[in-house]
């Protein structure tokens, strides 16, 4: 009796750099390079909204995500892929080197995370791991996180939502209606925000983000950098 082929894992890559989605696309679809049948690159996306439709679509085995992009970061699509396609496995990508960032993702559950400047065996290596349940965190990031302030650890996703939206300019009401909440919850998330941190106005919100490097990609993910139209 012949043998069912298994049909190969789907991949959405998320990154706003056309070389660099063009690079791992050509390496995943490749036969043994990760899979021996080869990844099926079922869309690729070069900002978070675009990201979101196409994880909501595809509801692909792997997301290939890069931190630092236009229209929502990271964090953002993190916490919102995790509703529309709970299996997927999410793997950063991306060049960040603030620790706080990249502890702030390893607590929101990503499966892998990998510098764009370590090794690319290395990511192809561990990627049939991660698609089979495993986690992997590449040494460099491991080092990064691990110098991570303390003030890093013990955000929720929606108060690391609510940080870079703050921080970008947006008021308690333009904040509800893009996470889909109402202006009373959205002002409970910021408040719970503000007594972490332990600041009682933006300025003060502004330079602890800096101080502990929760500000990495910051300006892409909101599409125009830290603002002055948020209520202090």
């Amino acid at each position: 009796m012949a043998i069912a082929k298994r049909e190969p894992c789907t991949v959405v890559i998320a990154d706003d750099h056309d070389i660099v989605r063009a690079g791992l696309r050509a390496a995943l679809e490749a036969p043994g390079v990760v899979e021996d049948q080869g990844l099926r690159v079922v869309a690729e996306a070069e900002n978070g909204f675009d990201t979101l439709a196409a994880v909501k679509e595809h509801q692909p085995d792997l997301l290939l995500l890069d931190l630092t992009m236009p229209l929502a970061g990271g964090a953002e699509v993190l916490t919102d892929l995790r509703r529309w396609s709970p299996r997927t496995k999410v793997v950063v990508f991306s060049s960040v080197t603030a620790g706080g960032t990249l502890c702030q993702m390893v607590e929101a559950g990503v499966d892998g995370m990998f510098a764009k400047g370590g090794s690319s065996r290395l990511l192809y290596e561990k990627l049939p791991l991660i698609l089979r349940g495993g986690r992997f965190i590449a040494p460099e990031c491991l080092a990064l996180i691990e110098e991570a302030p303390a003030a890093a650890v013990g955000l929720t996703p929606r108060e690391r939502q609510t940080l870079h939206m703050i921080l970008g300019g947006r008021t308690t009401k333009e904040m509800a209606r893009a996470q889909g909440i109402s202006p009373r919850t959205a002002e409970k998330h910021r408040a719970s925000l503000m007594a972490k941190l332990e600041v009682r106005s933006v300025a003060e919100l502004m330079a602890r983000a800096l101080r502990d490097g929760l500000l990495d990609g910051l300006a892409e993910a909101t599409g125009d950098g830290p603002g002055t139209g948020a209520n202090g």
